[in-house]
């Protein structure tokens, strides 16, 4: 499967204040979308020389393609993947992308003073000022780590928190930043790229249910499976992935009324040996006890109830230089189907 490569922001001018590019209303941004007050705001494109996007791949069961209804993890508690995080670059890479930043925008016409002018002090301090010609004559030796975010989550407070301007790091030594790309770090954005199947289960009665009668609920082995994303990243003297795997370990059921009964009593079915969940009704066992399902102890008039079906997903990664599965937060996925259930006090079948 081919990798796609998603195209987060750099993060590249920094005041005082705060982060010079991150609102949209700045007279000048870097790598920011859209424009504002009529002035420019420069926008990752990926075209070469005026702007860089993230050197993080994505391959395998990645969001962000036409999947027919599918969707991503959300993760238990108040963990969440980084929403931006630090890149290398060459020195030849670097110089490239200052230069034509600057060269696009002093030459727009109408471009605002005040851009021109934040854009060459930009310049200055990597050409001319605090480090020499971008560095160019110890390419070899080391890095620029530059800051990017994902833009799918660029207006997220999290986004702001990579608000370093791009340093140089020697090769080997570890960039002093917080979420400096690792195999970890790899992981965790594979995580927020995992794309899953759409949890609708099997019941029976199918079309519609009886008040008091069991309906039985479960999922085959088949749509039912573990899913992985691999992250990638070759940029620099740096090439590292990891990849991520989720799971399937069980299945909650939530009747959409406080007038039922689920089974189990804790609306949590496990996962069978055969990697199933549930039993699939059959001729028979209408008087057995579903191992997974609900029985409504009342009608759904002319409605229908909302039956909510969430699966947990168990989370690991390996990678380089961690070859054992390591776990991340288990992460759930779910969605809704409307059951309807008829006042109808018993039924044969």
């Amino acid at each position: 499967m081919p990798a796609i490569r998603v195209k987060p922001r750099w993060i590249v001018a920094t005041t005082t204040a705060g982060v010079l590019a991150l609102a949209p209303s700045t007279a000048f941004a870097w790598g920011t979308p859209g424009k504002s007050n009529g002035q420019k705001a420069t926008s990752s494109g990926g075209r070469d020389g005026t702007s860089l996007v993230s050197k993080v791949t994505f391959s395998g069961s990645t969001a962000g393609k036409s999947s027919g209804g599918a969707s991503s993890l959300q993760p238990v508690g108040n963990w969440s993947p980084p929403a931006c995080w630090y890149e290398p670059r060459s020195a030849e890479e670097f110089a490239k992308y200052v230069e034509g930043q600057y060269n696009e925008t002093v030459n727009t016409p109408g471009q605002h003073s005040y851009a021109k002018a934040s854009v060459g002090m930009f310049r200055n301090t990597y050409k001319d000022g605090k480090y020499k010609n971008y560095n160019l004559d110890k390419k070899d030796e080391g890095n620029w780590w530059v800051a990017v975010r994902d833009e799918d989550r660029w207006m997220e407070p999290a986004a702001q928190a990579c608000d370093r301007q791009p340093f140089w790091a020697e090769t080997g030594d570890a960039p002093p930043v917080e979420n400096a790309v690792t195999p970890q770090v790899l992981a965790e954005l594979a995580y927020n790229r995992i794309e899953l199947p759409p949890t609708e289960v099997s019941l029976a009665p199918e079309a519609a249910t009886k008040v008091n009668l069991p309906t039985w609920a479960w999922l085959d082995k088949a749509k039912f499976k573990d899913v992985s994303v691999t992250a990638q990243i070759d940029a620099g003297n740096l090439n590292i992935q990891a990849t991520t795997t989720a799971k399937p370990v069980s299945l909650k059921l939530e009747p959409g009324t406080p007038d039922a009964d689920t089974y189990p009593s804790s609306g949590e079915c496990t996962i069978n040996d055969d990697g199933s969940i549930g039993a699939q009704y059959t001729k028979g066992k209408a008087d057995q006890t579903p191992p997974c399902g609900v029985r409504y102890l009342r009608s759904s008039g002319n409605g229908t109830f909302k039956l909510q079906a969430t699966i947990t997903w168990e989370i690991t990664w390996t990678g380089t230089g961690n070859p054992n599965p390591t776990q991340l937060p288990n992460g759930t996925f779910g969605n809704d189907q409307n059951v309807a259930v008829q006042e109808i006090q018993s039924v044969n079948r």
